[in-house]
């Protein structure tokens, strides 16, 4: 089983993609890309999964989208949840200029048998698509007060909330169910960590691409989190009919923050 994280571009700019594979009751990083137009991100796609290979797919991105004006269910949805932490979603509908596209790319994923999985049972084998969110995911996962904001601001911010992200990826994601392991892995995220550490990446373009494919990293992971738990730990925002973002329900240790 193979996981990809696509942080798509919503309108002309560049996703970040990511695939984990599943191996020894652990996922492996096994590549980590970015890329612009449609067809090249269908392209890696393929390349990343044979036609008749078993795979989840997480698009941050809206690819169903039934209303003509207005907010989704599954965007309400984050700001009820998730506005305290500075997650809510930007809201889609199908008049908002990048409709098109992220509608058109969920097809394009159904076309090449990936269906849509706002349910499943744990471990079920098959081709799937999900939306995913990584600010709410990351907010359960690493059990964070507010976002990591390095998508706006300051270009030193932006680097040092880059930083912290790095640090949760490597330092968390290999404890918790399903483990993440980094090591051996062709690509080095600790590389990528010490670049931004050594101010190497500072530029906004450069800053721009280690972003793109961190949270393609975590969509994957949520991917893989939603194949391994089901509904167990995980919820489900909206629905198929509505539009639905999948996150991963909070750690153990942000149940006992809560608690103090």
């Amino acid at each position: 089983m193979k996981f990809l994280g696509i942080d798509l571009g919503w309108s002309s700019g560049s996703s970040g993609l990511c695939c984990l594979g599943w191996s020894s009751q652990q996922l492996k990083l096994l590549d980590l890309d970015r890329r612009q137009a449609t067809t090249d991100i269908l392209s890696w796609v393929e390349n990343c999964v044979s036609s008749t290979e078993a795979a989840m797919i997480a698009v941050d991105a809206p690819t169903l989208i039934p209303n003509a004006k207005g907010m989704r269910l599954p965007d309400r949805l984050t700001h009820q949840y998730f506005g305290r932490y500075h997650a809510g979603c930007y809201p889609a509908n199908l008049n908002r200029p990048f409709a098109q596209r992220t509608v058109e790319f969920g097809l394009s994923l159904e076309k090449q048998g990936f269906a849509h999985a706002p349910a499943i049972s744990p471990k079920q084998s098959g081709r799937f698509q999900i939306e995913v969110y990584p600010h709410p995911a990351t907010v359960h996962l690493f059990s964070l007060n507010r976002i990591l904001k390095y998508k706006k601001g300051k270009l030193a911010q932006r680097r040092s909330e880059l930083i912290k992200l790095c640090q949760y990826i490597l330092n968390l994601l290999p404890t918790l169910e399903p483990t993440l392991n980094l090591s051996n892995s062709p690509i080095n995220i600790n590389l990528m960590y010490n670049a931004l550490l050594e101010q190497m990446t500072t530029t906004g373009a450069a800053l721009k691409v280690v972003e793109d494919q961190l949270d393609s990293l975590i969509c994957a992971y949520i991917a893989a989190h939603w194949w391994y738990w089901g509904i167990e730990r995980n919820w489900v925002l909206g629905n198929k009919a509505e539009g639905y973002i999948i996150v991963p329900a909070p750690s153990q240790r942000m149940h006992l923050n809560v608690g103090k």
